[in-house]
């Protein structure tokens, strides 16, 4: 069965609008995971737009699923996560300009940054995931530096409409074909919602689905964990 990872870093945002102590992402996470998640993701970010130093220390000791970080290539970020020592550490590119992560990170340079942080997170014992377009080619290269898993950037699909979005679809599955036969877990996610996530959770080997904004946003009108258990209920179904 596909596992769900929600995202509670839209409750950190509507946090830091009023700079004040809540919502607290801390909160939404407990009842996330009573809703049925399988992991808490955040993201935190080098200008600390939403999720906080403090989210993260108390969310380490306090999740009791498993902990998704997701963070750029920078040291100081990469240094935290060492020390909050999460289950999965997800590389993704970042733009202080850009309201949330435009695209996958291109692994072609090979940066010496991605290397280090890669390196030192294994050695850490985190499993290491790198968030990437749906191409064959970063797939490989994912494979040579030696990531655990990736997660294969949905939001071309989620845009598309009609034709496009099914050959948006057929693009995820034939990268996540090549996923596989790397022996990597394949993650996907950006931009899911409750109306187009069914046939990515179809998707064959489909081992996590990352969801923030759709759960988010309908946990503004029926509450954290019912908006949880909605969610988790058409991966079971699409599984």
């Amino acid at each position: 069965m596909v596992e769900l990872g929600v995202n509670i870093d839209h409750v950190a945002t509507v946090r830091q609008a009023r700079r004040t102590v809540e919502p607290d992402p801390v909160a939404a996470a407990v009842l996330a995971e009573l809703g049925g998640a399988d992991s808490i993701t955040v993201h935190l970010r080098e200008d600390r737009r939403h999720i906080q130093d403090r989210d993260v220390r108390v969310l380490a000791e306090t999740i009791r699923t498993k902990m998704n970080f997701e963070l750029s290539c920078a040291q100081e970020i990469v240094q935290i996560a060492l020390s909050v020592r999460p289950y999965q550490a997800t590389l993704v590119p970042e733009k202080r300009q850009e309201v949330t992560t435009e695209g996958g990170l291109d692994l072609r340079p090979k940066s010496p940054e991605l290397l280090q942080a890669i390196a030192s997170l294994k050695d850490s014992g985190i499993l290491v995931s790198l968030f990437i377009d749906p191409d064959q080619e970063q797939v490989r290269i994912a494979k040579e530096l030696g990531a655990h898993a990736v997660e294969l950037h949905t939001g071309q699909y989620a845009e598309a409409r009609g034709v496009e979005q099914d050959h948006q679809l057929k693009r995820l599955e034939h990268a996540s074909r090549c996923v596989i036969d790397m022996g990597l877990k394949l993650h996907a996610g950006h931009g899911l919602t409750y109306q187009n996530v069914r046939p990515i959770a179809a998707i064959a080997s489909m081992r996590e689905l990352n969801i923030g904004h759709s759960i988010i946003s309908r946990a503004v009108l029926v509450g954290i964990k019912q908006a949880v258990e909605e969610m988790k209920k058409l991966l079971v179904v699409a599984g």
